[in-house]
């Protein structure tokens, strides 16, 4: 289990009327280091504790998938323990699904960096989020497009959750495959903008991993929904197919070829050869490996606007290493799809240096969240708002 500096359950104080949550805390059988965190706190009503069957691949698909048959709540939403989402986001998020209707299936919160600060890859990785997030998914939810979810912050309705096969338990990104197989049942999913803000992995290591396995998922993915073309195309007409190429299959393709060109570029260079040539076959490839590099950067520079996150721009510049990164990531994968499929590398966190969250927030006001108590007399009488329970979380804190 990662370290960490505090417990993600603190982190959710949801501005909703707590006899109506249910909130189930997921753990692996041998993790005893995040029983023991939740046994200090104890919790109580809504939260339960529930164990992860050991059978079956450790991947987190499977672990949701044990837990969904508990789930008592309407609505049904994912977070990760370092998740800190913004207290209404579960109010905007049953706005949306009121206001779109039954086929409305799931909504996906904006995921932001909380650590941007840390060094150039958080800072790259906050450009990634801020596109894919405040620009890129919007804009596909509006045209009706399959959406890649987030692997967290879904809100969705439990009963259609089941009534689809929930996750795909062998899939190490089964938030993108779920999302793509809603859209092929003809359900829809929409974004909202209150934000969940997470870790980004400041080290490369940890990149590394966390990227083999997105795109090693993707590959599943993309393999798997394939595998009848024709069907695919008649489940989600030629928009939603072509859109299915392009954001799972273009992702992962782009990856694989990215270093072949640079090759080729490389040994051009090296021998004279002229990059950009009406009679050179290579110029459409170095062509297309430049507006790659500025559509990133533009969609990333539009994200950090949106976000009012500009100050950390300056990591545009290094876009054309990242892709090289990327391609490191993309190769790695292909290597683990054929070796170890279902391997899931788990990305420490409980690591970052920086944090926009506690800036905004001091521990002053966070100790008076958690010991004030909520509103209602039934709400209130989960409420345990004693110094025991306190120091229980600067304990935690504090590690």
């Amino acid at each position: 289990m990662a370290r960490r500096r505090s417990c993600g359950v603190c982190a959710i104080i949801p501005d909703y009327p707590v006899e109506k949550l249910d909130i189930k805390l997921i753990v692996e059988p041998d993790d005893r280091e995040t029983r023991r965190a939740i046994e200090l706190l104890k919790l109580g009503p809504p939260f339960e504790l529930i164990v992860a069957p050991q059978r079956g691949p450790r991947t987190k698909p499977k672990a949701l998938n044990a837990a969904l048959p508990f789930a008592r709540g309407t609505f049904t939403v994912i977070y990760d323990a370092e998740d800190r989402p913004e207290p209404d986001q579960l109010r905007k998020a049953l706005d949306a699904f009121v206001a779109h209707g039954e086929r409305l299936a799931c909504v996906q919160a904006s995921l932001t960096i909380d650590n941007a600060a840390d060094n150039w890859l958080t800072a790259m990785f906050t450009a990634e989020y801020a596109a894919q997030f405040d620009v890129f998914l919007p804009a596909w939810a509006m045209l009706g497009l399959p959406l890649p979810l987030g692997g967290s912050s879904n809100h969705f309705r439990t009963a259609t959750l089941r009534v689809v096969g929930a996750w795909d338990s062998y899939n190490v990104t089964e938030d993108t495959d779920l999302g793509l197989r809603l859209a092929r049942f003809g359900y829809r999913t929409t974004t909202i903008a209150p934000a969940t803000y997470e870790e980004a992995p400041a080290r490369l290591g940890a990149w590394l991993r966390q990227r083999t396995r997105w795109f090693k998922g993707w590959m599943q993915t993309w393999l798997v929904h394939m595998r009848s073309p024709a069907r695919l195309w008649r489940d989600l007409g030629f928009p939603g197919f072509l859109a299915v190429q392009l954001i799972v299959g273009g992702n992962v393709l782009a990856a694989l070829v990215h270093p072949l060109i640079i090759a080729w570029a490389a040994v051009a260079l090296a021998t004279g050869t002229p990059l950009f040539s009406t009679s050179n076959s290579g110029t459409l490839f170095q062509i297309c490996v430049i507006a790659g590099y500025a559509v990133s950067a533009l969609l990333g520079f539009a994200g950090l606007f949106r976000r009012g996150l500009t100050v950390h721009a300056w990591a545009l510049l290094l876009v054309p290493i990242h892709w090289l990164l990327l391609s490191a990531a993309a190769w790695r994968a292909l290597y683990q799809l054929l070796r170890d499929p279902y391997r899931w590398e788990k990305t420490e966190h409980g690591l970052a240096r920086t944090s926009r969250v506690l800036k905004r927030r001091s521990v002053d006001e966070i100790i008076a969240e958690i010991l004030k108590p909520p509103r209602g007399a039934a709400a209130a009488a989960f409420w345990i708002p004693d110094q025991a329970k306190l120091a229980r979380w600067l304990q935690l804190t504090e590690r």
